[in-house]
């Protein structure tokens, strides 16, 4: 007699899409900002336009959760970019619904139109501070700290001479720095970029130390066994072991540089930078030229860090 064989497979699980959702949300808060274009509602009714905000937040919510299912690239991109676009739309709906002043806090669509308006002057300050300060300043700290670390690493007297003042120094805050800088160098960019390479330089200095000494003990005999050069020891062991703490220090690095340039040009400048620009429409109550401000140096920002992520991901491929 035949056996019949009987397939105990599981069903198939099928993947729910968040889309119909996450449209309904989108639409729907859009749709409420349209209505209360224009009119100021009442303080009575705004409790009845928050309700409705937030049950199509909860909505989009739902949308967000059946979205965020599964592995793919969507699954990765969606959840994050429709968190910010329901947030978006929602304080955009809940000011107008509030009749919030554009003096105190500005719509998102305020804000949009004054990017738009200043968008010269915006990508004017957004070269200064950020070419000029944050990523000329990033360049000269890596490179400095890297070769102050190399130097460490091989004379062990600077190891112990230096490193302890490094650590001591990477925690001076920046609004004790700058001053100070800027008093003894000017009001002009340099002065910046030295806060920044100063504010880069202890991070790497620290992680690319400690990354250079975590090189396996066994690979290290294994290569003076071989009668290895210093050279070939670093190019071939040394370095590769340092690398992971290298671009440690490089991402959380990238999001201080371009802070902390924007806080120096608080202390001072020559009329020129996103920190500028900040500083002076706030006196003015120019709120939605000081948001579109942050917004241009959020974009920076996160492009500068994905880009260094970018290149881990390129160098490191087993590192995710």
């Amino acid at each position: 007699m035949a056996a019949t064989s009987v397939s105990l497979r599981a069903p198939a699980s099928r993947s729910v899409s968040g889309w119909p959702l996450l449209l309904l949300s989108a639409l729907g808060l859009l749709a409420l900002s349209f209505v209360l274009a224009g009119r100021a509602a009442p303080p009575d009714s705004a409790l009845v336009w928050l309700l409705g905000v937030l049950a199509l937040l909860l909505v989009g919510v739902f949308g967000i959760r059946q979205s965020a299912q599964g592995e793919t690239l969507a699954a990765r991109i969606v959840p994050a970019a429709a968190t910010l676009i329901l947030l978006v739309l929602a304080a955009e709906a809940l000011l107008r619904a509030y009749g919030v002043p554009t003096g105190l806090i500005p719509t998102p669509s305020k804000v949009m139109q004054a990017l738009w308006a200043a968008r010269v002057v915006l990508l004017q300050d957004a070269y200064y501070t950020f070419v000029l300060e944050a990523l000329l300043g990033f360049i000269i700290g890596t490179l400095a700290g890297l070769a102050l670390a190399l130097a460490a690493v091989r004379f062990r007297f600077l190891e112990r001479g230096v490193l302890p003042y490094a650590a001591l120094l990477s925690s001076v805050p920046i609004v004790a720095l700058a001053p100070v800088v800027i008093k003894a160098v000017g009001l002009g960019w340099s002065s910046k970029t030295i806060i920044v390479a100063v504010t880069v330089l202890f991070p790497v200095v620290i992680n690319a130390v400690r990354g250079l000494q975590s090189a396996q003990p066994m690979h290290l005999d294994l290569m003076h066994s071989y009668a290895a050069s210093p050279t070939q020891v670093f190019h071939e062991v040394r370095w590769p072991s340092a690398l992971p703490f290298v671009f440690t220090a490089l991402r959380v690095s990238s999001t201080l540089a371009l802070i902390n340039a924007i806080v120096a040009e608080f202390f001072g400048t020559e009329g020129h930078g996103l920190g500028f620009r900040i500083q002076i429409e706030v006196g003015r109550f120019g709120l939605d030229i000081v948001w579109a401000a942050i917004v241009v140096a959020s974009v920076i920002g996160v492009s500068f860090y994905l880009l260094i992520s970018a290149a881990e991901r390129l160098m490191l491929p087993g590192r995710t």
